[in-house]
């Protein structure tokens, strides 16, 4: 991954740098390699990300009708 200076706006080629990592998913896999999470807690916040999806899907179905 590359990330240009430009005008020496070293500020700008950071939040550039962020920006490229978060939509690669390269950040979010750094902080959940920080430290342990067990096998059961990784299903149980799976499983609640999946409802929390499922209502907000179900929640803007209802708006549309």
């Amino acid at each position: 991954m590359r990330v240009d200076v430009r005008n020496n706006n070293v500020e700008q080629a950071l939040r550039v740098l962020k920006k490229k990592l978060m939509k690669d998913g390269r950040l979010k896999e750094l902080k959940e390699r920080a430290y342990y999470i067990k096998p059961s807690e990784l299903k149980r916040e799976a499983k609640k990300r999946g409802i929390i999806n499922y209502k907000k899907n179900k929640k803007k179905l209802d708006q549309q009708r």
